[in-house]
């Protein structure tokens, strides 16, 4: 049964985060919150039509899109304002290094932009300083440059650089090992990075 959808499509960009089965795709519309549609349903002029390994068939503007996960569609509507979405111009630093001034939880950090790292990293000092009761998430090991470290699997609740503001963002606290935060893919995959010489913009997809 599908449900119709209200109104005329609102939508103006489209990004397929995941998919559970066969069964729903999760999406996030215009750089909201990620949203569960299951086949068959309408949510804001979407409809979801098939969901794969990997992709989904959806009903956009009234046409028929495969978006593959990871990947956005982009109406007429998405380009006309993409100049419009968040963004943080980064510099490099002597050594090549971008170095990123944003927040957790609203609180002041400084990131080295890495990625390499498979997911936002903080020292204890650091997660210690932002209050972080890091000790209650999933203990795990790691290999560090200083070699294997314990870390602790944490949700960040609210990161934020330049003009990007992210929320519930996977991190990882470490023990020992690392001296700077690193701004890692649990981040750096929901934005677009392009660099041009010494510089690098970052723009959130969803």
């Amino acid at each position: 049964m599908l449900f119709p959808a209200c109104g005329a499509v609102a939508a103006a960009e489209v990004a397929l985060i995941g998919v559970i089965g066969d069964k729903a795709a999760i999406v996030a519309v215009d750089g909201g919150d990620p949203k569960t549609i299951k086949v068959g349903q309408s949510w804001r002029g979407i409809t979801v039509i098939a969901v794969e390994k990997d992709r989904a068939t959806m009903d956009i503007d009234g046409k028929r899109r495969v978006v593959q996960r990871g990947m956005h569609y982009r109406s007429e509507a998405g380009a006309a304002a993409a100049s419009a979405r968040q963004a943080a111009i980064l510099a490099a630093d002597s050594r090549g290094h971008f170095i990123a001034e944003g927040s957790i939880n609203g609180q002041g950090m400084r990131f080295l932009v890495d990625t390499g790292a498979t997911a936002v990293a903080l020292p204890a000092g650091d997660a210690a300083r932002l209050g972080l009761d890091y000790r209650r998430g999933q203990r795990v090991r790691m290999q560090t440059a200083n070699g294997p470290a314990t870390a602790y699997v944490i949700m960040l609740d609210r990161i934020k650089v330049g003009d990007i503001e992210l929320h519930n963002v996977e991190g990882m606290v470490v023990e020992a090992g690392l001296s700077v935060a690193l701004l890692g893919m649990t981040f750096l995959n929901r934005v677009e990075m392009r660099r041009e010489g010494h510089t690098m913009t970052l723009t959130r997809l969803f």
